[in-house]
């Protein structure tokens, strides 16, 4: 079924030699556009006929306005991937949780300022699949006057990698909600997008880093894949990791990057090899698979001064279960934790969370063989409401939701070991509640049931501290005496490894219904969800802000 949005700039950009903090207008619409990148069968849905959409740029403290209009048959919303949205829930888009959709014809003015947040991330569409097309980048510049805490950059690149299906991915969704099976896997990778070579395809070129010798880059990487933990490697240059998620670590080299679905990461690359043609390489990680993606799409880099028609310098790329290297690249991340850029990170707890992540099955009398794939967190598939959760908890209308999510597994087991016999989860719209500034840590535990793999699990209206990971089940007594409380990384959107953990800690110093939820958007879609409902503080500095006039109706 077909939709569309049109992302335009609107000429209103103020620049007052006196005031630092602007407000950046952008309009988004959305209408299906054919693009030459791909050998597509259908139209996508795109945000001002770009695919990827147009990139939102601002500074630090800036307050952007974004008035989205959809002018298609489906609902669309829009989420500002890792915008700490401070008391303005309402802008922060995912679909019944914080906001009803925008309806065909109607339109919503998203209306938000990037407090104290710099660096790079991403938007994309927050209802059924719609982000395979929709996105974009979000680039915030410190505020003027500001510099890098590395070395600045002669130029800055963005990369958004991302998966593409031939056909409708609605249709794609539709057929494994009736068949009870996990949807079909992508047919290519996407980089800036452009795929790599695809079967029966006639492709019009794959996508070209140009650079010139001796000159640096800060390259802003972006992974908006739907269902893809990716590698990204460039033959025979290194690159410095300088940020993840818009938040500044300690800077340390890698010939090969990591990256989850949500994140972003940026890195320093220094053209500093002989004029030529390097081959980018992108594909997918993945310790478990079901349903096996190894398709790789390949970029290249291009010198300035490069003859025409020359040999591309090749690079290997790691195994699809390099379990190894991925440890090793998250294992090097640390904050900056400077003097301007401390790491904040709650050294006593208020609420110990414990919850397990798990893909069961559950009875599905329209699904083909009875059954169907769901997912859990404490053995909860999260069941989408017919009405915003903000809304509700904002005027408490009743009947909506439970605020009695289970803050620990109702039955304990050995989480990476031999599955229980009865792997049937419940349903429920149950949120865990929690009082304003509370601190709060969460075990994630990824179980070995049916689908061992790794889950990123992306916190909405946080940013929270990686204070610890490891492998097998979370030993409660040993495993926090090895947390690093010290310089952990900062982060939206966190992997949590295949039959593994990872704990994490954050400040909940904002009002309002905040997701969690795993991206791979086949686990969101099973039902692998929460949410958090952060009470008022004291007074209206610490409140949610009134809803807008404009807030779309169910």
């Amino acid at each position: 079924m077909d939709r569309w949005f049109r992302t335009v700039l609107l000429g209103a950009f103020f620049f007052p030699a006196l005031v630092e903090s602007l407000v950046r207008h952008y309009n988004f619409s959305v209408v299906l556009k054919n693009t030459t990148k791909l050998c597509a069968t259908k139209p996508l849905l795109t945000v001002n006929g770009q695919f990827p959409g147009p990139t939102l740029y601002a500074r630090e403290d800036d307050t952007v306005t974004v008035r989205v209009t959809n002018h298609v048959t489906h609902n669309v919303t829009v989420h500002w991937h890792g915008v700490r949205q401070l008391r303005t829930g309402w802008a922060d888009g995912p679909a019944y949780i914080t906001q009803c959709p925008i309806q065909t014809g109607q339109n919503y003015i998203y209306n938000f300022t990037l407090t104290g947040q710099r660096g790079t991330l991403l938007w994309h569409a927050h209802i059924s699949w719609l982000r395979a097309s929709i996105h974009g980048a979000i680039v915030i510049l410190p505020k003027r006057g500001i510099p890098y805490p590395f070395p600045t950059p002669d130029k800055e690149k963005i990369i958004i990698l991302a998966e593409w299906w031939k056909v409708d991915v609605e249709a794609v969704v539709n057929q494994a909600a009736q068949s009870g099976f996990p949807p079909n896997v992508s047919d290519a990778h996407t980089i800036n997008g452009h795929p790599g070579p695809v079967p029966g395809c006639s492709s019009q070129g794959g996508y070209t880093l140009h650079v010139e010798s001796g000159k640096t880059y800060l390259l802003r990487i972006i992974n908006a894949a739907l269902n893809d933990e990716l590698f990204f490697k460039i033959a025979g240059h290194n690159l410095t990791i300088v940020e993840v998620d818009a938040s500044y670590t300690k800077p340390f080299q890698t010939d090969v990057i990591f990256i989850s679905p949500g994140q972003t990461t940026n890195a320093l690359l220094t053209a500093n090899q002989g004029i030529g043609k390097y081959l980018i390489a992108v594909s997918p990680f993945m310790d478990a698979p079901i349903g096996l993606d190894n398709k790789t799409n390949y970029a290249t880099l291009r010198y300035k001064g490069t003859p025409a028609n020359p040999p591309t310098i090749l690079t290997s790329v790691p195994p699809l279960n390099a379990t190894p290297l991925t440890d090793a690249f998250l294992d090097s991340l640390r904050s900056l934790n400077s003097e301007k850029y401390p790491a904040k990170v709650p050294l006593s707890i208020d609420h110990s969370l414990f919850f397990t992540f798990a893909v069961g099955v559950n009875p599905c009398a329209t699904c083909v063989n009875g059954s169907q794939l769901v997912a859990a967190i404490n053995n909860v598939s999260f069941v989408l409401p017919t009405m915003a959760l903000l809304q509700a908890h904002y005027y408490n209308i009743p009947g909506v939701f439970t605020d009695d999510f289970p803050g620990n597994p109702p039955i304990t087991f050995n989480y990476t070991g031999t599955p229980p016999s009865n792997i049937q989860t419940t349903n429920g719209t149950r949120l865990y509640r929690v009082a304003y500034n509370s601190a709060i840590q969460i075990v994630l535990q990824g179980t070995a049931i049916i689908a061992p793999e790794n889950h990123p699990t992306h916190l909405h209206g946080f940013n929270f501290f990686v204070v610890g990971k490891g492998r097998g089940n979370f030993d409660p007594e040993k495993d926090p005496q090895k947390f690093n409380l010290v310089d952990p990384v900062e982060r939206n959107t966190v992997s949590v490894p295949t039959a593994g953990w990872t704990a994490i800690r954050f400040k909940a110093d904002n009002p309002g219904v905040w997701f969690l939820h795993c991206h791979l958007e086949v686990h969101t879609t099973w039902g692998l969800k929460m949410a958090f409902l952060v009470d008022n503080g004291k007074g209206p500095n610490e409140s949610l802000l009134p809803l807008p006039n404009d807030l779309p109706k169910c």
